[in-house]
């Protein structure tokens, strides 16, 4: 039996992804000693899962909301976002699935001239409409009400009429063996049709991916050129090393992430 905090602090984190120590030891006005000890509790039941100053939702079945995921690791994905728009030259066509992560990447490549931009991604395409510059090609298909996602048969039909220059995917889990996770299997078919038709494929991710896992398998890592993160465990390294994939760290900062709020406000 949980108690009313535990509760109360289990509902936060589905909400917000994660939770922090000291965060909630100021909203209930108790020690830090006794917000480990609900910690450790939830955990010990596999409710969530510790990490570094508090704990993730664990749960390998149910994503996080998307207006959650929005905040989560919010400058990292503006600098991860940033940092894949550099690899994509003027002129290029390519994909970019659904995730927060991918649109952080869509507003980095607005000051981009000549892109032709496939998506199922609602969100991406309210981004990129108003700029003349960028064509716009948007997949058909069932439109996913909680993040504006389109998936189906549908969809993926539509992504292998296409070849093109680069693929943007974001996923839900990074398992330490390298596979890429995600939680509904319609997107991840949507996401295997891009891996397929691009010539060099981008996964972006910030580094919360590697604290949470998710039940269906895209692919692995070995089977994307380039992969961007704020910051990758040594075990991830050594799988980019020995696979030959270019891995980009980079090093989140406010203005990236200002930029991006004001983008998404206009």
């Amino acid at each position: 039996m949980l108690s009313d905090r535990q509760q109360q602090i289990l509902e936060l984190a589905k909400r917000a992804g994660r939770v922090a120590v000291d965060d909630l030891a100021g909203r209930y006005a108790v020690s830090v000693q006794t917000i480990r000890k609900d910690l450790n509790e939830l955990c010990d039941q596999r409710l969530l899962a510790r990490i570094h100053g508090g704990a993730v939702l664990s749960s390998g079945v149910e994503n996080v909301g998307y207006d959650a995921r929005r905040m989560i690791a919010a400058d990292e994905k503006a600098a991860i976002g940033r940092a894949v728009a550099d690899l994509i030259p003027d002129r290029a066509s390519l994909f970019v699935n659904i995730g927060t992560t991918t649109e952080a990447v869509a507003h980095a490549l607005l000051r981009h001239g000549g892109l032709m931009v496939i998506t199922n991604n609602i969100n991406v395409v309210t981004a990129m409409r108003p700029y003349p510059e960028i064509e716009l090609v948007i997949a058909g298909g069932v439109v996913r009400r909680s993040d504006g996602g389109i998936v189906g048969e549908a969809a993926v039909d539509f992504i292998r009429q296409f070849k093109v220059d680069f693929a943007v995917i974001g996923v839900s889990a990074i398992d330490v063996d390298g596979s890429l996770l995600d939680f509904d299997y319609r997107e991840v078919r949507v996401a295997q049709a891009i891996i397929s038709n691009a010539r060099h494929v981008i996964l972006a991710a910030d580094s919360s991916k590697f604290e949470r896992s998710a039940p269906v398998r895209i692919g692995h890592l070995n089977q994307v050129h380039s992969f961007v993160t704020d910051a990758a465990p040594a075990a991830i390294r050594q799988i980019c090393r020995d696979t030959d994939v270019r891995l980009v760290e980079t090093t989140p900062t406010t203005a990236e992430t200002d930029a991006w709020a004001t983008a998404d406000a206009g």
